[in-house]
């Protein structure tokens, strides 16, 4: 079988797969597709067979549930380099527990499960590889749910966008409000509340999707709420919920 060397050179720098030697690359993408997705198309919906695990490489895909009312809950924005769908490896018949689609023109590369499990039973380098990733991603997720429990919606998006813009004054929001919002646990209506309250004092000031901030400590101050203390800093009495 003729390796497809683009996917062989994406796999390789992936850190999910870095490590491991160039034959077992070389199985790995001769048996991996890869799928292009336009705007708001889906990978897999809520249930599916979890026959693949992927690779993002380009754009970003959203990672969502549905409650049976319609309400939509963004878990996670995957962007190019990252991995997801291969915990489901160790499952019995797995399913996606999650639905995927793309917030903007995307392109992922799909491994297939089966044969990657059955590499695993293979070889023990590959499978602590694999462990060392999803322990991380798990660490992760951990205090992600911490920040989440324990902070206040001001805290979150001043933690945000202090992170976003790094040492920059101006950030662009890469996805809908809205979709921040979920990410980040709060209700749109909220989202809006917090903006326009963190606008009305002066800390930054919010054209579409363009943020500038304008009183650098102060957000800093806010942000540094969900790095100290569980008691969240409310200058202004924003309401969290």
């Amino acid at each position: 079988m003729n390796t497809d060397l683009s996917v062989l050179d994406d796999l390789r720098d992936c850190m999910l797969f870095s490590n491991l030697d160039d034959a077992t690359l070389e199985r790995i993408a001769d048996n991996a597709m890869r799928v292009t997705l336009r705007e708001g198309e889906n990978l897999f919906a809520q249930g599916d067979p979890a026959v693949r695990f992927f690779l993002a490489c380009r754009g970003q895909i959203k990672l969502f549930s549905q409650s049976p009312t319609g309400d939509e809950k963004v878990l996670r924005i995957i962007t190019p380099g990252e991995t997801f769908g291969e915990a489901l490896l160790f499952l019995n018949k797995p399913r996606y527990p999650v639905s995927a689609q793309a917030l903007k023109p995307a392109e992922v590369i799909g491994v297939d499960s089966a044969d990657f499990a059955a590499m695993l039973h293979q070889s023990v380098d590959t499978c602590f590889v694999l462990l060392g990733t999803l322990s991380q991603r798990l660490h992760h997720m951990l205090r992600e749910l911490s920040d989440l429990s324990l902070y206040t919606g001001t805290c979150r998006v001043a933690a945000h966008f202090a992170q976003e813009a790094r040492n920059r004054d101006t950030l662009d929001l890469e996805v809908p409000k809205q979709v921040v919002a979920s990410r980040l646990s709060i209700r749109p209506e909220t989202f809006s509340r917090i903006l326009k309250n963190l606008s009305n004092n002066g800390i930054i000031s919010v054209r579409g999707n363009h943020v500038t901030i304008s009183d650098r400590p102060a957000l800093l101050e806010l942000a540094s709420a969900c790095n100290s203390s569980p008691t969240p800093i409310q200058p202004h009495q924003t309401d969290p919920r």
